[in-house]
C-alpha cells in the first residue's frame, strides 16, 4: 500500500474540511429554506420577541467594540415586559356596553296592574344587541302628468311631468343602495359573486352572475373621474410608500392555466390614502410609468425594480427602506445564530420604542426631529458598525450572512427615515392596506379577466381609503353612486373619501 507524504495529507486533509463546510453551509441553507415553507404554511405569522437566549459570556469576542449583545437583549426584554405588564387595562365588569350611535327601538312595558293616578318614580332599562337581516325592496317613482293650457283660443296644452333623478346605471334597476352593497360584500366582506346570487335569492330575488358583472362595470364607467382624481392626488405627494402583491388572472391566451397579474401599490401616509394599480407583470413597466412624474420620497421593501434610473434613483427622488424587512430577516435567523440575531433585534425594539414615545406624546415635527437624532440616530449608527464587523464573521449563504448583508447592503435607506419628521421607519402601512387583497384572493380566487383585475384596483382602493379614515364604506358608495353623476368634473376631488362630506347620509342600519 502506497504511503503519502505529509505533504499530500495535509493537502487532502484540507480539501476535505474545505468540503465538509460547505456541505455543513448547504445543509444549513435547505433546513432554513424547508423551515421557512413549514412556517408560511403551517407557522405562526407573528413578529413579536422577547429574548429568551441566556448565555454564560463566553460569547461576548462576536461583538468587539460594541456593547454586549446578552446585556441588550435583557435590557429591552425588561423593558417589553414591564410595557405589557403597563399597558394591560382591566377587564370590563358586568355586561359589554352597547354603542350610544347605534339606533334604539323603545319597548315600553307597563305594569299589569292599573296605574291610574299612580306617580312615576323611575324606570329599570334592559337593553338587548338585536339584529334583522338585509332586505330587497323595490323604489316606485311615480311621476304624475298634467295638462296646462298653453293657448287658450287653439286648446293647445303642455303636459307637465316631474324629472327623474339620475340614476348610477341609465335605464338599469339597480338603486345605489344595492350597487354598494355588492361592492361592499366583495370588496369588503369578500364574498365572491355566486354567494350574493345566493343570499339575494333567499331574499326573493333571482340575479345572474352576468347580470351583477355588468352592474360591475357600470360603477366601473361611473367612477373613472375618481380614478383619475385618487392618482392625481397619490402622484401629488412627497412621500409615497409602495409594495406589491399577486393576483391570478383568467386570460383567453393562456389555455388551462392563469395568468399571475400584480396589484401594485402605492400609499400616501399623510393623507391616508391607497392607490391600487394592476399591471401584467412584475416587471418595471407599471411603476415606471405610474411614477414617471412623482418625485419626493419612495419608500420600498428593497425590491430591485424600484432601483430603476426611471424609479427610485432619478432626479428628484429619494428612496428609502424598510426597517421591517430587515428585521424580518434576523427573525428568520434565531435558530442559526441567536446571539447575533437578538442583538439585532433587541437595537430594533430600542428604534421603536422612541417611535412609540412619539406616538403617546404627539410630538411635533420639530420634536420628532429633535428626539430621533437624540435616542434613534445613537442607536442606528452602533447598529451600522456592528453589522460591517459582523459581516466579515459569517458565511454569506447562511441565514445570518443573508440578514447581515441585506442590512448593510441598504443600510444609509434604512436610516434616511430619520431625516424628516413625517418619514416612517418601516412599510407597514402599506402591508396592512394589501391585507384585504389577500383575504379576497382565498375566496374568489381570481379575477375574471384584465379588464376585470382594473375594476377591483379601483374598488380596492377606494374602500381602503375608506377603512383609513375610518368611513362606513356602504354609506360611502351609495353616496357617491347617487351624486356622482351630476356632479361638477372640475371639483371630482370632493368625493373622495378623504374629502367626503354625505349629501344625505343613508340609513347603515340597512347595512
Amino acid at each position: 500500500m502506497q504511503t503519502l507524504s505529509p505533504q499530500l495529507l495535509l493537502q487532502e486533509n484540507l480539501t476535505l474540511r474545505g468540503e465538509n463546510t460547505a456541505l455543513k453551509d448547504k445543509i444549513a441553507s435547505l433546513e432554513f429554506r424547508l423551515n421557512e415553507l413549514l412556517r408560511l404554511v403551517y407557522g405562526s405569522k407573528s413578529e413579536k420577541f422577547v429574548s429568551t437566549h441566556r448565555n454564560d459570556g463566553t460569547a461576548l469576542s462576536l461583538f468587539a467594540g460594541t456593547a454586549p449583545a446578552e446585556a441588550a437583549v435583557k435590557e429591552v426584554a425588561v423593558k417589553a415586559h414591564t410595557k405589557v405588564k403597563h399597558e394591560e387595562k382591566a377587564k370590563p365588569a358586568g355586561r359589554m356596553p352597547l354603542p350610544e350611535k347605534l339606533e334604539r327601538e323603545i319597548i315600553e312595558i307597563q305594569p299589569a296592574e292599573d296605574i291610574t293616578g299612580l306617580e312615576k318614580i323611575g324606570e329599570e332599562v334592559t337593553e338587548q344587541l338585536d339584529y334583522v337581516p338585509g332586505k330587497l325592496f323595490v323604489k316606485r317613482y311615480v311621476r304624475p302628468k298634467y295638462a296646462k293650457p298653453i293657448d287658450d283660443e287653439t286648446g293647445r296644452t303642455k303636459v307637465l311631468i316631474g324629472t327623474l333623478p339620475d340614476f348610477p346605471i341609465e335605464k338599469g334597476i339597480p338603486a345605489a343602495g344595492l350597487l354598494a352593497q355588492i361592492c361592499v360584500d366583495k370588496f369588503c366582506d369578500h364574498l365572491p359573486v355566486y354567494r350574493q346570487i345566493k343570499r339575494y335569492e333567499r331574499l326573493g330575488m333571482t340575479l345572474k352572475a352576468s347580470t351583477i358583472n355588468g352592474w360591475l362595470e357600470g360603477i366601473d364607467h361611473l367612477l373613472q373621474p375618481l380614478k383619475a382624481a385618487l392618482q392625481h392626488q397619490i402622484l401629488n405627494s412627497n412621500y409615497l410608500q409602495a409594495d406589491e402583491s399577486p393576483i391570478k388572472v383568467l386570460d383567453d391566451n393562456k389555455k388551462g392555466q392563469a395568468h399571475q397579474g400584480y396589484m401594485w401599490l402605492y400609499r400616501d401616509p399623510g393623507r391616508k390614502l391607497v392607490y391600487f394599480d394592476y399591471q401584467p407583470g412584475r416587471d418595471a413597466k407599471g411603476p415606471e410609468a405610474f411614477l414617471e412624474n412623482y418625485r419626493g420620497y419612495l419608500q420600498t421593501d428593497g425590491y430591485q425594480v424600484y432601483e430603476s434610473p426611471r424609479i427610485g434613483t432619478k432626479d428628484g427622488v429619494q428612496l428609502l427602506h424598510c426597517l421591517a424587512h430587515a428585521r424580518r430577516y434576523f427573525d428568520k435567523s434565531l435558530d442559526y445564530d441567536p446571539l447575533r440575531a437578538e442583538y439585532f433585534i433587541s437595537q430594533v425594539q430600542l428604534l421603536y420604542q422612541v417611535e412609540q414615545e412619539i406616538r403617546e406624546h404627539k410630538c411635533s415635527g420639530s420634536q420628532i426631529t429633535e428626539l430621533r437624532k437624540e435616542k434613534a440616530l445613537p442607536v442606528l449608527q452602533k447598529l451600522g458598525e456592528w453589522l460591517k464587523e459582523n459581516y466579515a464573521q459569517v458565511l454569506d449563504r447562511t441565514p445570518i450572512g443573508k440578514a447581515i448583508g441585506y442590512s448593510l447592503q441598504r443600510w444609509d435607506r434604512l436610516c434616511l427615515y430619520t431625516s424628516q419628521p413625517y418619514l416612517q421607519p418601516d412599510n407597514n402601512g402599506i402591508e396592512n392596506a394589501v391585507r384585504p387583497l389577500a383575504v379576497g384572493r382565498r375566496n374568489f380566487l381570481f379575477a375574471g379577466s384584465h379588464k376585470g383585475a382594473e375594476r377591483m384596483a379601483l374598488l380596492y382602493s377606494l374602500m381602503a381609503c375608506c377603512k383609513s379614515h375610518d368611513i362606513n364604506p356602504y354609506v360611502y358608495l351609495t353616496d357617491v353612486l347617487t351624486r356622482i353623476a351630476s356632479h361638477p368634473q372640475r371639483q371630482i376631488a370632493q368625493l373622495l373619501p378623504h374629502n367626503w362630506q354625505p349629501a344625505a347620509i343613508a340609513n347603515p342600519a340597512a347595512h
